[in-house]
């Protein structure tokens, strides 16, 4: 079992950015990652397994809905806070950053803005606590940077809707107790609605021989005529903003995260080059070496400047859509880089459990594609400077 010998690099001072509440934050859900998450996560990376205990202490530390007010459960806190923890959590591991993000920005956050006083009655405490988790219905085998086009239904049933139809790529799918489903109704308007784990016709096969988040659960959301109460549906949006407001949430923690991912892989190879010998002297002394140190420290301060001024901005409820898309793709596609440039320093090591760095990369593959595929957002960040639209 590897010792956890992080240490966080701050290049430009941007921590003087921050409140002492953030500091605070940050420096619990590190000491979580630390003594919980690194000593644990490569054997169960191994075994293709989720870590399924740490799910209370997510709770415990605010990593559950951080930003949901404090009469649902949640802590309050404000978008920053929110990028620190999901910063923090992925610098132990993607997948298990996931399994926070999910239930934080797919699962709480719409019942939060969507829903009725009911339903945030009902779900958002349990979730907050960790008591109940859940997942996010959006991608179709059919569809997916395409979600418009949407197959799965419901029709009305008297005081039920039934549901038909398959959701793919899901996170927390296979332990979840509730998911947060966007289907069309009988009228083609894309609605949500939560469908409980226990409804008949209600199942979530788990996504096997994965490469990559091999430490978080993936399955599939299959509806055979679920009756849903119509208590379940979500009074409060109608099309597509809904499902995209969520994912708006989500990418903006990603971009955050990332920022963990690729902060780990740059302390491990800087440790290694310091310590590792070749002809006669530390590696870290060679010009080539000291190139991809320096070129990712300063990727590294580029993407920490940038999540700060969008998480000011979305304090400010002025972060558009697009700005996020600019910080989820660049911040992803920055650690993935590192990553496989820190696999290089390591040589053959590079690719042993010993060291965090290749199930980092295996795991970016996956972040690079869901939220939103790095070409999506390249096509979102050229329709906002052009006013075109390039997907059709």
């Amino acid at each position: 079992m590897a010792a956890d010998k992080f240490q966080y690099h701050d290049y430009y001072l941007t921590e003087d950015l921050l409140t002492e509440e953030h500091r605070l934050i940050r420096e619990t859900v590190r000491q979580f990652v630390k003594k919980e998450i690194s000593p644990i996560i490569e054997e169960y990376a191994q075994r293709a397994e989720f870590p399924s205990h740490l799910i209370r202490g997510l709770a415990e530390i605010g990593a559950f809905g951080p930003y949901i007010p404090a009469e649902y459960g949640g802590h309050g806190l404000d978008h920053i806070a929110y990028g620190i923890i999901m910063q923090e959590l992925e610098r132990g591991d993607s997948g298990i950053r996931s399994t926070a993000s999910v239930q934080s920005s797919l699962v709480m956050f719409p019942i939060w803005k969507f829903g009725s006083e009911e339903q945030k009655q009902k779900y958002l405490p349990k979730l907050a606590k960790g008591e109940m988790m859940g997942c996010f219905g959006l991608t179709e085998p059919n569809h997916g940077s395409d979600p418009g086009s949407m197959t799965t239904w419901f029709r009305d049933a008297g005081d039920h809707v039934v549901l038909n139809g398959a959701k793919m790529w899901i996170s927390n799918a296979p332990f979840a107790d509730i998911a947060v489903v966007w289907a069309k109704n009988e009228q083609g308007e894309i609605q949500g609605l939560v469908a409980e784990r226990g409804m008949e016709g209600f199942s979530t096969p788990e996504t096997h021989s994965k490469w990559s988040l091999r430490a978080s659960a993936t399955g599939e959301l299959v509806f055979d005529n679920v009756k849903v109460p119509k208590e379940n549906i979500f009074p409060g949006v109608k099309g597509l903003k809904g499902p995209l407001s969520c994912l708006n949430s989500a990418r903006y923690g990603i971009s955050w995260g990332a920022i963990g991912a690729a902060l780990d892989c740059y302390d491990t190879a800087l440790r290694y080059s310091m310590e590792r010998e070749q002809f006669g002297r530390p590696i870290g002394g060679f010009q080539l070496q000291q190139k991809k140190l320096a070129e990712m420290i300063t990727e590294i301060t580029k993407a920490q400047l940038l999540v700060w001024r969008l998480g000011t901005l979305k304090n400010e409820d002025k972060a558009t859509p697009a700005q996020i898309s600019m910080a989820k793709r660049n911040n992803v596609d920055m650690a993935l880089t590192i990553a496989r440039n820190a696999r290089q320093m390591l040589g053959g090591m590079g690719i042993i459990g010993e060291y965090s760095i290749m199930r980092h990369m295996m795991n970016l593959e996956s972040v690079v594609t869901y939220e939103g595929t790095h070409d999506i957002h390249l096509l979102i960040t050229g329709m906002d400077v052009t006013g075109l639209n390039a997907f059709k």
